[in-house]
């Protein structure tokens, strides 16, 4: 995972060797890719429901197709990660599917 300047302010770059065997395997089952992670990571909203020691971020994606047997127009992107002396360890990414979320911006 990689800081790289970008429109006035540092953003996360991730590439195929930042992700765990494990994480690459959730996303693939989660349908998550490896663009969504980073947009969240880069321009998602703070997830309150991250464990202490643990950051997230949340963003919502169009999605347009059926995932398990239901149609969904969007879904919810939420990836937890660590840090440690200035890196970042993404540990962990869910996909919840969603009809007519409420989007929020970060309280920042």
């Amino acid at each position: 995972m990689k800081r790289r300047q970008g429109e006035g302010s540092e953003r996360i770059k991730i590439t195929e060797k930042d992700l765990h065997p494990h994480l690459k395997a959730r996303m693939q089952q989660r349908g998550v890719t490896l663009h969504e992670i980073e947009r969240t990571l880069n321009e998602g909203w703070e997830a309150t429901d991250a464990k202490l020691g643990t950051l997230g971020k949340v963003m919502v994606f169009p999605y347009h197709a059926e995932w398990e047997g239901k149609f969904h127009e969007e879904k919810e992107v939420t990836v937890y990660y660590k840090l440690w002396a200035n890196k970042s360890c993404c540990s962990r990414s869910k996909q919840d599917m969603a009809k007519d979320l409420e989007v929020k911006g970060s309280e920042d």
